[in-house]
């Protein structure tokens, strides 16, 4: 098998800011089959009668139809995603980076349609899903040629040091960054533009953020979290056991012993799973009318 293990920069670029970004990793015809998979998955889920089991809806409509703005669990939905999420060109990037053990924590699919696609608010991702660990890498598959006008991922770097508050006035789990962290106030956020095919690898602390997408162009992101076999989750109730029941082993096993380290995250308070998108609308809505 040929390896393709992350080099001494870019793992060191990791480290120290907290993602690094490799261009071109997959060609055109290497994401042909995810594609067409895309095609399959979102047209039998628009016709079926349960189809918010598979996926998520843009609010606005597009030429007066709905268009879908992600696709849950890919992995398990289609063979040429979880061949895209085993492709060594990325599971030997992740060992270079958590170790020789590791497991797929989850997958998800954002769409970002052309003109409306929705913004996604600063967050970190370990505030979802705490774990005795930090070990945990969020790996971004960018489909389409991604910049600032269609709704690129944004990061603070080098800010995946530090754990944010993600807890709204009365304590519920706001789904967001509730500090302010705007003004540069922690850095000027570093939008990460890259051809389609381009990876992005995310320390699971690294704040990072989307704008909506108001240009003519799709910006879809497939996106996997590994997590490694020593990082367990901690249990917050009904949320915890959904995100396990998604979880897949792909390399080595898991460890005998839970390794306790990194940074402490809060632990979120949820009322009942929600939809990010949702989520923070609604946090934010609750906010402005606390002004």
């Amino acid at each position: 098998m040929i390896q393709y293990p992350m080099n001494k920069r870019d793992c060191e670029l990791y480290r120290r800011e907290g993602y690094v970004v490799i261009e071109k990793v997959f060609s055109a015809t290497d994401l042909l089959p995810v594609e067409n998979a895309i095609i399959e998955l979102t047209d039998r889920a628009l016709a079926h009668p349960d189809q918010h089991d598979f996926l998520e809806l843009e609010p606005d409509q597009v030429d007066n139809r709905q268009v879908p703005r992600r696709i849950y669990s890919p992995y398990d939905q289609h063979e040429a995603f979880r061949s895209l999420a085993t492709d060594p060109r990325i599971l030997d990037h992740i060992e270079t980076l958590i170790g020789t053990d590791f497991d797929l924590h989850h997958s998800k699919l954002n769409m970002k349609p052309a003109r409306v696609g929705s913004p996604v608010e600063w967050h970190q991702d370990l505030a979802f899903f705490p774990h005795t660990n930090d070990r945990l890498v969020t790996t971004l598959v960018y489909l389409d040629d991604a910049n600032q006008t269609n709704g690129c991922l944004q990061v603070l770097p080098r800010m995946h040091q530090q754990f944010f508050s993600h807890e709204a006035p009365d304590g519920a789990f706001a789904g967001m960054i509730t500090e302010d962290v705007s003004g540069d106030r922690y850095g000027r956020p570093v939008p990460l533009e890259a051809p389609a095919g381009s990876v992005i690898f995310m320390h699971c602390n690294t704040p990072h953020s989307s704008l909506p997408n108001r240009s003519t162009r799709p910006r879809r992101t497939l996106i996997f979290e590994y997590r490694a076999g020593d990082a367990y989750p901690v249990f917050y109730g009904r949320q915890t056991i959904e995100d396990e029941a998604g979880t897949r082993p792909l390399r080595g096993k898991r460890a005998r012993y839970a390794r306790f380290g990194g940074l402490e995250p809060l632990m979120p308070i949820h009322v009942a799973p929600t939809a990010i998108y949702d989520l923070q609308a609604d946090m934010k809505a609750k906010l402005e009318s606390m002004k």
